[in-house]
């Protein structure tokens, strides 16, 4: 009955979306007889450890349970979805997508989560009507609460977005940054210095100070990275980590470089590295490092301000050009509203009481990586709470005085599927820097991306 069901349930939505350009492998694998109770019972319960280790973020243990669980035996459907799961979590999309498509063959034909899997790997290759037809077997198949935990409505409206865009004209080409800056791991935050002849950039790369890995998510720690303009090359250099006192054992990005070049406006945490003697940061705390005049980063110190840095997450500084105004990110409100944008003026020499921007801008979804023009303008930021295309898209609102535009989406020349996010738009230059996904292959990574922007208005 459920095999009945699942095939009029495919008939039904195939029906409905006639472009549909991938077909669907649905067929039912009987269980092995081959596998023993033995077997059986230790890969079940390898998918069991391997779930714990999955909830606390630890990916790279939580797969080689999932894996250990499908060599013990290769027709456990858990086991195939959780190593899929697993991928997705860590930006394998293809292999997301092979595992997903393993555990379809082994499911019952009510498997909800096993579609959702499917539409979110094909969704992040941008295979749409795939992902769309995934999409709406689960909505079908999920109850209410686990519809909401997926957001599966919100990523059928991302579909529909993507499509309604996909046909527009893209006037910006997007150039991936090399010479060692895109580098294969993840690299982001990239700011560029007054006079456009420093890079500054964040990356996750073995060569990290102390050459630690973070616990939690199992990667390196973050380094700040530089690479200055070579004139007669006409191309960035190779990039380093030497700079000085910028980078600690645990994660360093610099966000923001004052007009005149001397003063970095960082987020650090500290917390998680195992540093002895040291002082640590209460969480992810917003710092300042100035530069000598002997062209030397001092050691970055916290801003001494209760409203700016607390016990959460506080980072992502961006600064109008008089260095009075300053936007960052905190997740200090999450129970109501996740991550948030805030805003806080300096008084004389001291900054005085951060507050959050309004619900206008702010979402109860996560915002993120904000970027202020120098003039205050224009603040352009990534969120996933608000109409997009997939992941985080960049949006941008104008300062009205009083009040703040609603938010809009940049579109396909600066969105895509995936998380599109620390853009920062240079005009001085016609230049606009971001990161997002490259996919290669099964696996994707974040890049550094550059657009020559000459003659683009502000939306």
């Amino acid at each position: 009955m459920k095999q009945i069901l699942h095939t009029l349930l495919v008939f039904i939505v195939f029906m409905s979306y006639s472009g549909v350009t991938e077909a669907k492998s649905l067929t039912v694998v009987p269980p092995d007889s081959s596998s023993s109770l033995i077997d059986r019972a230790a890969s079940s319960f390898l998918v069991d450890e391997g779930r714990k280790l999955y909830n606390t973020g630890k990916m790279r243990d939580a797969l080689r349970k999932f894996r250990e669980a499908y060599v013990r035996d290769k027709f456990n459907a858990q086991a195939a979805y959780w190593i899929g799961r697993s991928h997705y979590q860590m930006s394998n999309y293809g292999y997301a997508l092979k595992y997903a498509k393993i555990a379809e063959s082994l499911s019952e034909a009510d498997d909800g989560e096993v579609f959702m899997l499917l539409g979110e790997a094909y969704h992040r290759q941008s295979l749409l009507d795939s992902a769309r037809m995934n999409y709406d077997l689960a909505k079908i198949q999920l109850s209410s609460s686990k519809q909401r935990a997926f957001n599966v409505q919100q990523k059928i409206d991302e579909i529909a977005f993507a499509q309604s865009v996909d046909d527009q004209k893209q006037s910006f080409a997007r150039h991936r940054l090399e010479q060692d800056i895109s580098s294969g791991y993840d690299d982001y935050a990239a700011f560029l210095s007054h006079d456009g002849k420093e890079l500054f950039f964040t990356s996750r790369r073995p060569d990290t100070k102390g050459g630690n890995i973070n616990p939690d998510d199992q990667r390196y720690f973050e380094d700040v990275y530089l690479s200055r303009w070579d004139e007669e090359a006409g191309e960035w250099s190779e990039a380093t980590n030497d700079v000085e006192r910028l980078n600690s054992e645990g994660f360093d990005v610099v966000n923001h470089l004052s007009a005149d070049g001397n003063t970095a406006y960082m987020t650090v945490n500290t917390e998680a590295a195992d540093i002895r003697n040291k002082r640590k940061t209460n969480g992810s705390d917003i710092c300042i490092s100035e530069r000598t005049k002997e062209d030397r980063w001092n050691t970055p110190k916290p801003i001494t301000n209760s409203s700016i840095n607390t016990t959460f997450f506080d980072g992502l500084p961006t600064l109008t050009e008089d260095g009075n105004t300053m936007y960052f990110m905190s997740d200090r409100d999450g129970q109501n509203s996740r991550s948030d944008i805030y805003v806080v003026y300096k008084q004389g020499n001291k900054w005085g009481e951060a507050q959050k921007l309004p619900m206008t801008v702010n979402t109860v979804g996560d915002e993120t990586t904000p970027y202020i023009t120098p003039d205050n303008r224009y603040l352009f930021f990534s969120s996933n709470g608000l109409k997009g295309m997939g992941g985080y898209d960049i949006y941008v609102t104008e300062n009205l005085g009083d009040t703040w535009t609603e938010p809009k989406n940049l579109g396909p020349d600066f969105n895509t599927v995936n998380n599109d996010l620390y853009f920062k738009f240079f005009e001085k230059f016609n230049k606009v820097l971001l990161s997002t996904y490259r996919l290669k292959g099964n696996k994707a990574s974040i890049d550094i991306f550059e657009m020559d922007v000459e003659g683009w208005e502000i939306p």
